[in-house]
């Protein structure tokens, strides 16, 4: 993210719920949002059960802002995505969470940004749409109104995600499940085509090369760590002696 850039504002337009409040501010906290703009909240503000829904994010309800209207929530905003699942009858491009985040990511140095819901009941009126410059909507199979705090949720993690580093998959190594060596695999490899040229499998003589580059490439590609490399080994072991354990009723 550009220095410049400063994270996109939620602005719940005329929320309703103490918990659904709390919920956003968690869902913000989750992803590194801090800019809550309420309003005209139905409930008095501070509210105790957004709080309470909160937890580890009440530092953000602390700073939310309170807005009796929303050109005044909007005012120092350069662009304003709001988010709807209906039909508005309104020229507005209609864009997904995925797009919407891309964009804001892309938005000019100095630009501030907004993400606009509405409230719980109806969502956004016609005339607050109008003051966004498009429209956000989150694909769904069937039911296409969410609850307010789920749709804050998707937008600021796909806001998170459209710049977020982190490996698509991974694997926890622990101690004893760190890479092997070179030479800890080598002793695999011997270990292994040791027994099993006394056991008759690597044969006849002029195909040992080939099935044991075949088998080494085996191993490589299971990417073992070194706690499955000494297991393998104990395994060879067993079945190369003969090994059996009386288990008992």
């Amino acid at each position: 993210m550009n220095d410049s850039m400063t994270t996109p504002a939620v602005i719940l337009c005329r929320p309703q719920l103490g918990e659904n409040i709390g919920a956003a501010a968690r869902a913000m906290n989750n992803f590194g949002l801090t800019d809550l703009r309420l309003v005209a909240p139905r409930d008095p503000w501070p509210n105790e059960k957004a709080y309470a829904m909160a937890v580890t994010a009440r530092p953000i309800l602390d700073e939310a802002k309170l807005y009796d209207t929303l050109h005044d929530a909007l005012a120092d905003l350069n662009v304003v995505y709001a988010t709807t699942a209906r039909d508005r009858g309104i020229t507005k491009e209609i864009i997904t969470p995925v797009e919407a985040a891309k964009r804001l990511r892309k938005a000019r140095p100095g630009d501030k940004t907004g993400l606009l819901f509405g409230n719980e009941r109806a969502g956004l009126e016609n005339d607050d749409v109008s003051l966004a410059d498009c429209v956000i909507t989150i694909p769904t199979a069937e039911f296409a109104s969410l609850n307010l705090g789920q749709a804050v949720l998707l937008c600021c993690y796909e806001y998170f995600k459209a710049e977020d580093d982190t490996p698509r998959a991974r694997v926890e190594h622990g101690p004893m499940h760190r890479k092997p060596t070179r030479e800890e695999l080598f002793q695999l490899f011997e270990h292994l085509e040791g027994e099993l040229t006394r056991s008759g499998f690597l044969f006849p003589p002029d195909k040992v090369g080939h099935m044991t580059r075949a088998i080494r490439a085996t191993v490589h590609r299971a990417k073992l760590t070194y706690q499955e490399v000494q297991t393998l080994r104990g395994m060879i072991v067993a079945l190369a002696k003969g090994k059996h354990r009386v288990v008992k009723d």
